[in-house]
């Protein structure tokens, strides 16, 4: 007998989708044997690269604290730039 699938609700946000599918298995929603792989040869990063001059000991530093945290020092400096600026 198959499974009844749960209706998806309707997300005011992003933020909020991003925070219910955290939270609920999506096999409950979805019939996940029916799904099928795609591919997105087209998609565009939506990212910017930038050139940005550091001081020497100040990229050391940040590479130290990014180690700590096990993530790659880019990110992490992303990272700190959204949470300042947002």
């Amino acid at each position: 007998m198959a499974k009844k699938l749960k209706q998806v609700p309707e997300f005011a946000s992003e933020a909020e989708e991003r925070e219910f599918w955290e939270k609920h298995d999506t096999a409950d929603y979805f019939d996940l044997s029916k799904a099928v792989r795609v591919r997105f040869p087209n998609l565009k990063p939506s990212t910017t690269a930038i050139s940005i001059r550091l001081p020497t000991d100040l990229l050391e530093q940040i590479k130290v604290a990014a180690n700590k945290r096990d993530v790659p020092y880019q990110s992490l400096i992303k990272m700190w730039l959204s949470e300042k600026v947002g």
